[in-house]
């Protein structure tokens, strides 16, 4: 992780339970969970993701980022152990950690298999695109353990699913399968668990196919909007497209419309 930098650059000096690869060639960074067989996540270990995620934002050789496992489960959830030895002020921050995808300004896809419980689950909730598989099992599994989620995972579903859906996943801390995940709308696509992997690297390229710099204004007017009245959302989006007319890429775009080839957009 040396080509990565961050004001709080020990922290990545050594990860933990993850890794991160960067293909340059493809604009591509995948984050990597590895610590077989469960891909439990650890305190630290989500402190780390924050900064590699907003390291990945600043890098300028990538244009999509992909959050990914190793092994035939995505993530097990959290370390329980951790919570009872975390201080509250440790777990007051744990939403924060776990929606640095949402707060990047480039794409993020979660590819998303086997288990994918708990914060698994609730940072897969923070990317913008979610890839399931036959064997996908989204769950929040914490009622078992007398909580709720505490990263997020109940707001996010509810805006995605509606209040009823989410209460049976939350109350009765139940399991959905890939398919139905892709039948309610939390993902996106829906494979056989050996064609994730294609899935992503098509969805990589399609995404790296388009402006960098509309990509980016359509994340954060869709975020910010996300919970705006129509009227404010509409306004947002008209100053949006204002600004976007007047970019580089705008221009390119037309030219290649009318020029019936395809575009090379810059990112200006």
């Amino acid at each position: 992780m040396s080509d990565l930098t961050h004001p709080a650059q020990s922290l990545l000096d050594d990860l933990s339970g993850f890794r991160v690869e960067v293909d340059a060639a493809r604009e591509r960074a995948d984050i990597v969970l590895d610590r077989a067989p469960l891909n439990v996540i650890t305190m630290p270990q989500r402190d780390q993701l924050r900064l590699v995620f907003e390291a990945l934002d600043a890098d300028p050789r990538v244009r999509v980022i992909v959050l990914r496992s190793i092994g035939e489960h995505f993530s097990s959830g959290g370390d329980i152990k951790g919570f009872m030895e975390a201080t509250p002020e440790k777990v007051s921050a744990l939403a924060w950690n776990v929606a640095a995808p949402f707060r990047c300004c480039k794409p993020v896809i979660a590819a998303n298999r086997g288990y994918c419980f708990g914060v698994g689950f609730e940072i897969s909730l923070a990317c913008d695109f979610r890839i399931v598989t036959d064997t996908t099992l989204y769950a929040l599994p914490e009622q078992k353990l007398g909580q709720i989620p505490g990263s997020g995972g109940s707001a996010r579903l509810q805006k995605m699913v509606g209040v009823g859906r989410t209460k049976d996943i939350v109350m009765r801390s139940r399991r959905i399968p890939g398919p139905q995940a892709y039948d309610w709308g939390i993902a996106v696509e829906c494979v056989a668990d050996a064609d994730l992997e294609k899935a992503t690297d098509a969805l990589v390229d399609e995404l790296r196919a388009f402006s960098p710099l509309a990509q980016r204004t359509a994340k954060k007017l869709l975020n910010d909007t996300e919970d705006a009245p129509l009227s404010i959302a509409i306004e947002l989006e008209g100053h949006c497209y204002s600004r976007l007319r007047s970019s580089d890429d705008f221009r390119e775009g037309v030219e290649a419309f009318h020029g019936k080839r395809k575009p090379a957009f810059k990112g200006s």
